[in-house]
């Protein structure tokens, strides 16, 4: 009867608590390598766009991230007030944002976070609204 019900537990927990990409509605992924990023809704591929990541001396986080908070007109404390249109913070300090630099889109370029086309940001940013943050899988890998 204790192993019954201590696998019972097990089975619950890990419904509560594992965090799997699959289980987002809408995934950002980010391949560090292409400087690309494939935006993916309800299992299907919508849109693949260039982006810009850490350049040399700098770092952009691997790894699978859930969107924390938004912030449609943010501008970087850290970085002399650059603009930061469209954010999707997914680690500390670390976002998904527009960017007015649009020639660099495709090479390494951010001081970390990940940059994309301030049209193509709008509309990551409105698709994370609508499916909701917890909804929403950041991944990069290389």
């Amino acid at each position: 009867m204790r192993k019954l019900l201590a696998a019972a537990a097990t089975l619950l927990c890990a419904q509560f608590f594992t965090i799997d990409a699959s289980a987002a509605n809408l995934i950002a992924k980010i391949n560090l390598s292409t400087q690309t990023m494939t935006v993916i809704q309800d299992g299907r591929t919508m849109y693949r766009w260039k982006v810009s990541t850490a350049r040399s001396g700098y770092r952009t986080p691997t790894g699978s991230y859930s969107a924390k908070w938004l912030s449609k007109n943010h501008r970087s404390r850290k970085y002399n007030n650059a603009p930061m249109p469209f954010s999707i913070f997914f680690n500390g300090g670390y976002a998904v944002h527009g960017t007015t630099d649009i020639r660099r889109l495709g090479t390494p370029a951010s001081h970390g976070c990940v940059r994309l086309h301030p049209q193509n940001a709008a509309v990551l940013y409105s698709l994370t609204q609508a499916n909701g943050l917890s909804n929403t899988r950041i991944i990069i890998q290389r």
